[in-house]
């Protein structure tokens, strides 16, 4: 039963509410009631309690309810709302979601897009984290306001569903994971063609998105959130911003800030306090560009126009040169409120029961959450646990299972004053941003260079709101994005165990992201095109068992120290065969220590701009075998029965600009010769037809790894078929002339 009531001009509809039982009434759930009673989570505070003081049927009753009224009063500071988060639900378009098109047993899907608005009390321990939420404006009822865009795909029959809610975090505004499980996607998914493979329908999911970041420019359907301003004595609060410009190929002018992002304007266009300095690379000292060689300007038909969101080079950008301009910049946003609005959006759809003023569409649908995230959105996953917010307002748990995809060692720069979402370290750029943030393992660990100690889910534990987690790693993110740091100490010299609760599987030889092309573009060597997405459907499959049946995942699947496929830079560089056609990296990614001043960790304000340097951690690769191909991770048939070589790394090319350099998410590919005739005079490894004297045989051994993954459930049986037929392709691709 539902009940509105009426604070003001505002209405405020109640769950059924659950009553201690009268005298002399038979209620058999007396015990069930009287914990629920006590239990914060089943009351929307004081109205529910008027609710059962006026419905009492006996004075003793009464007597009961008013102190329980006594006990609401005494114990929490009135708040109309409660604990309801999401107050209002605005649904612009209800229509289906492939038209025509039947999931297997699920049936049919249905979309339905909007927005969501938000409300949060500043004072309540649960937002404790959100940096400077205390500086944003209030409504009437003391509490902060904010919206965010919504999409949601569900079955239209929810009886016929899994009884799952995927929730996917968008990168920069985009939707990622129909392109991840389904092979097909968009920002706008609506037809038979977006729905691609059908895996996530066919399985039935309830899929999700919402916005989260809030510097994401509008355009090409982005999921976008308005988060307040914090104000000082009521004005926008100004302070030093660090922004990096690198460009790849010409330009005279570039946003401040890269990944379609809102990038915080200058306080003032003639910008007197700014700097600017230049280099080829961050170990080179800094050149001074001369005040009257740049301005805050884009340029239109060939002219700088004035533009404090932009930087104008009057000489124009050198490709591969690091640019770092430190200004004044006005408009900081609680960024943090980022992390509550997927707490809150989740918890909603998760637990609300489906009223008039927040209606619910999966109402008693979804029995258990996961959270899925690639790149930046996987780094957000790390982050979000590490900073509690993965226990609702109600204490309640808001995701079973996470499925960080690609995330590295890293977390983010998503819960701080002037916060930059989209930026973070890599070996050649952006190194002096706070994506690698001790602490970075699942179990306890202590820097010796500082004394600081902890894990990233120390907080979920004291909340008893700690998920299942499996990170998926590619090769790519022990080279770019320091993954080893996940395992091992912060000297790179010992491995750490991670949580029984977490898992890491390492695809072997991938990169980053997928890609089908076979152009070289502007890097030295051929692209990547290992697909590593039959893992990351098998390690979903994985999760949900884990978290619905308790049935036990794979071992973990990672390189370690301990058994030598976790290796130094310099005993890589001894393993891996060298030739003159396939240059091989100088460096990897090695994180900075980075010193923001003293109010950094404590509330999340940078007095030092940019940071200071003050050490590194190490970082360690994946060992490889004589081929050059990797030997730790879970290696999936384009490894283990090679045509070549697989890597996680490619250089930059000379006309990109700081040549040699990594490419920031690339990795290669190299073909081994065919013939031992026609292997080059450097090249030791076997050639193709010395390794599989036929077809048949080739495709037998590829056959058998396939089996091998299926039965170690790294790959769905029902992708078996699929990788075969794509083994006969690669054989026959391998033998054309080119």
């Amino acid at each position: 039963m539902e009940y509105n009531l009426t604070f003001g001009d505002r209405i405020f509809p109640t769950r059924e509410v659950i009553l201690p039982p009268a005298e002399n009434t038979v209620f058999p759930q007396s015990r069930a009631s009287h914990e629920a009673i006590a239990d914060h989570r089943f009351l929307t505070g004081a109205a529910r309690a008027i609710f059962a003081l006026a419905t009492a049927t006996t004075w003793s009753a009464m007597l009961r309810r008013l102190s329980l009224i006594l006990l609401l009063v005494c114990s929490a500071s009135y708040v109309p709302v409660a604990h309801a988060e999401v107050v209002r639900m605005q649904v612009d378009r209800r229509e289906p979601f492939a038209p025509g098109v039947k999931f297997g047993n699920v049936g049919e899907y249905e979309r339905l897009t909007g927005r969501l608005f938000l409300e949060v009390d500043a004072q309540a321990d649960v937002n404790a984290a959100v940096v400077d939420l205390k500086l944003a404006p209030r409504n009437a009822a003391g509490r902060v306001e904010f919206w965010t865009d919504f999409c949601l795909l569900k079955p239209v029959d929810l009886t016929h569903g899994n009884r799952r809610l995927l929730y996917d975090v968008n990168n920069r505004g985009n939707k990622l994971a129909l392109g991840t499980f389904n092979n097909q996607g968009g920002n706008d998914p609506k037809n038979a063609s977006d729905a691609g493979n059908g895996f996530l329908m066919r399985q039935g999911y309830c899929v999700l998105w919402c916005g989260w970041n809030g510097d994401v420019l509008p355009g090409d359907n982005r999921l976008l959130i308005e988060l307040p301003p914090a104000l000082e004595k009521g004005q926008p609060l100004v302070g030093r911003v660090h922004a990096e410009v690198i460009v790849n190929s010409a330009s005279f002018s570039q946003p401040l800030y890269w990944g379609n992002s809102n990038s915080y304007p200058a306080a003032d266009r003639n910008g007197l306090d700014a700097v600017l300095t230049m280099r080829a690379k961050r170990s080179d000292p800094p050149i001074q560009v001369p005040r009257d060689g740049w301005s805050f300007a884009r340029v239109e038909a060939g002219q700088p126009v004035a533009d404090s969101q932009h930087l104008y080079v009057k000489e124009g950008f050198r490709p591969g040169w690091l640019y770092d301009l430190v200004y004044t910049a006005r408009g900081s946003r609680v960024t943090g409120l980022g992390l509550a609005a997927v707490r809150d959006v989740v918890s909603h759809f998760r637990y609300s029961s489906n009223d008039p003023s927040t209606p619910n569409p999966l109402a008693g649908a979804i029995d258990k959450t996961i959270i899925f995230g690639v790149s930046q959105s996987g780094r957000f996953i790390h982050h979000f646990v590490w900073q509690g917010f993965n226990a609702d307002p109600q204490g309640r748990i808001v995701f079973d299972g996470a499925l960080p995809l690609v995330a590295g060692g890293g977390k983010g720069y998503f819960n701080h004053r002037f916060a930059q979402t989209t930026r973070h370290g890599s070996q050649h750029e952006d190194n002096l941003s706070p994506s690698e943030l001790f602490p970075f393992t699942t179990t306890r660990q202590v820097d010796p260079h500082t004394g600081e100690s902890g894990d990233t889910l120390e907080r979920a534990r004291k909340q008893n709101c700690v998920p299942k987690m499996i990170f998926t790693q590619t090769s790519t993110e022990y080279w770019c994005r320091a993954a080893s740091l996940l395992h091992t100490d912060v000297d790179g010299t010992t491995d750490v165990p991670v949580d029984e609760n977490v898992r890491v599987y390492v695809v072997s030889g991938a990169q980053h992201g997928n890609t089908r092309s076979t152009d070289r573009g502007t890097f030295q060597n051929l692209p990547n095109t290992l697909d590593h997405r039959p893992l990351v459907r098998a390690a979903l499959m994985v999760l949900d068992d884990w978290i619905s049946t308790g049935k036990t995942p794979p071992d973990n699947r990672y390189p370690r120290i301990s058994d030598g496929t976790l290796v130094t830079f310099r005993q890589w560089q001894r393993q891996m065969p060298a030739r003159k056609a396939f240059p091989l990296p100088r460096e990897l990614y090695v994180p900075n220590r980075l010193n923001f001043g003293p109010r950094w960790q404590t509330e999340g304000i940078a007095d030092i701009v940019p940071p200071l340097v003050t050490g590194q951690f190490q970082t360690l690769v994946p060992a490889v075998d004589a081929d050059g191909n990797e030997v730790g991770g879970v290696r999936l048939p384009d490894v283990a029965v090679p045509l070549g070589i697989y890597t996680g790394w490619n250089l930059r090319g000379e006309e990109m600009g700081a040549a040699g350099s990594l490419g920031r998410w690339a990795g290669s590919y190299e073909r081994f010769a065919r013939t031992p005739e026609e292997r080059a005079a450097d090249d030791s490894r076997e050639s193709i037809s010395e390794r599989y004297p036929s077809k048949d045989e080739f495709l037998n051994a590829r056959r058998l790894a396939i089996q091998k993954l299926v039965q170690e459930r790294f790959v769905l049986a029902e992708e078996a078929a699929t990788l075969l037929d794509e083994a006969g392709v690669s054989w026959d691709t391998a033998w054309k002339k080119r």
